[in-house]
């Protein structure tokens, strides 16, 4: 993943690198080295994918969930 895909991927979570960085436990600096001054992780596009899915799922059972009977 290149640091744009990054910056893209950052964007369609709605987290800054600073709240990625704290979200996984991260310093801030390495995160922002990523791209320019080091690799990003191979995981890293994985995890974002998969949280801009979970966010997404979560807006759709918000929305569902008055019409559900509990």
């Amino acid at each position: 993943m290149d640091r744009d895909y990054f910056k893209v991927l950052l964007e369609k979570a709605g987290l800054s690198k600073k709240d990625f960085a704290s979200k996984l436990d991260i310093s801030y600096s390495t995160v922002n080295g990523w791209g320019s001054t080091q690799h990003i992780p191979y995981w890293v596009q994985s995890w974002l994918e998969n949280y801009i899915k979970a966010k997404n799922l979560d807006v759709i059972v918000d929305t569902l969930r008055p019409y559900i009977e509990d």
